[in-house]
């Protein structure tokens, strides 16, 4: 793979031809990028298209504002989730519908990852706040 930075982004090129695009911060700077990338691959004289654009992943982060208790939340939740402290100092939230998962921690801390659209990751907050306002630490 090649790898190529620029203010949009980070570009992954592949022998196969196929482009990943990283760091962006909306759909829209994402897509933009990676016309930018064709358009430099072009340039260099390969015959790029830029074809089949679609987002894989999306990544989204916030801070409850309070404190978590981790314990309490994997006891309750274990079918969804994995906490082991020593490995990882986040509880790993897997949620079924929508198909995200969360790193979740102590300090109220939230990462949600592997959503396909932004509606995925707004209903995946909405469904885990109340969860998380019932394990926040007294």
């Amino acid at each position: 793979a090649v790898v190529s930075t620029q203010s949009t982004g980070t570009a992954l090129l592949f022998n196969s031809g196929k482009m990943v695009c990283t760091g962006a911060k909306s759909e829209e700077e994402s897509r933009l990028a990676s016309r930018k990338y064709a358009r430099i691959i072009q340039k260099l004289g390969f015959p790029a298209k830029f074809v089949e654009f679609k987002i894989q992943n999306m990544v989204g982060s916030c801070d409850v504002k309070f404190p978590i208790r981790l314990e309490g939340l994997f006891a309750q939740h274990g079918q969804f989730s994995n906490y082991e402290p020593e490995l990882f100092p986040g509880l790993i939230y897997r949620m079924v519908k929508p198909k995200v998962v969360l790193l979740i921690f102590v300090s109220g801390k939230v990462v949600l990852t592997g959503a396909k659209d932004r509606k995925d990751i707004q209903e995946a907050f909405c469904s885990i706040y109340p969860i998380l306002k019932n394990f926040r630490k007294k």
